[in-house]
């Protein structure tokens, strides 16, 4: 199959240690045995949404893929709404380089909500209560997902996005996630796009 590059675009620093490690697992369960991801480019959301800002970030990431694979912009969708506000921002990242293939996933409303979607298989495990379980809707209220994992704690340390986010990254169970987060399994599969579908022929 030869290397997937999938160069990334994350708002915040946790995701920077995080993306990679979750991007890993996917390819792994996808039986894709080379991977590159660079080291994710971390813009302000208020950069990327400004006029010409993620069409900027994607066109930088862009020059890092070389044959299969594309650029993932991952982008906490806080209080919008996925479903509408992702496609505009997908339409403009295309723009950016044609001929390249581009996602943009918006976690519902942010990356920690997949951790809390699969709350059950990093219970009792790196600081984390042993009694910790998935709320009924882990994409909903409470929408501090940060809080909730803090208030989940079996230390007293709060939840911090470095290094937690890093580590919950390679503990948290994907086929939960995916099965109570819909924002994740979107982005499972744009993943399995970016990894399968854009080979050179």
């Amino acid at each position: 199959m030869g290397r997937v590059t999938i160069a990334s675009v994350v708002e915040g620093e946790g995701e920077v240690g995080a993306l990679p490690k979750v991007l890993q697992r996917i390819a792994l369960e996808l039986e894709v045995w080379e991977l590159y991801t660079p080291r994710p480019h971390r813009v302000p959301r208020s950069n990327l949404l400004l006029a010409g800002g993620i069409e900027n970030a994607v066109q930088q990431e862009a020059l890092q893929v070389r044959g299969a694979g594309g650029v993932l912009v991952l982008l906490d969708a806080d209080k919008d709404c996925p479903a509408e506000y992702g496609p505009r921002l997908l339409e403009r990242a295309q723009k950016a380089w044609p001929g390249i293939a581009v996602s943009v996933v918006l976690p519902k409303p942010e990356f920690e909500a997949w951790y809390r979607a699969a709350a059950d298989s990093p219970a009792g495990k790196a600081g984390f209560a042993a009694d910790m379980t998935r709320p009924k809707d882990p994409e909903g209220s409470p929408r501090d997902a940060k809080g909730w994992l803090s208030a989940h704690r079996s230390k007293s340390e709060p939840y911090s996005p470095v290094p937690d986010q890093a580590i919950l990254a390679s503990l948290f169970d994907l086929g939960m996630a995916r099965e109570n987060a819909p924002s994740f399994d979107k982005f499972y599969r744009d993943v399995a796009r970016l990894l399968k579908g854009n080979r050179p022929t």
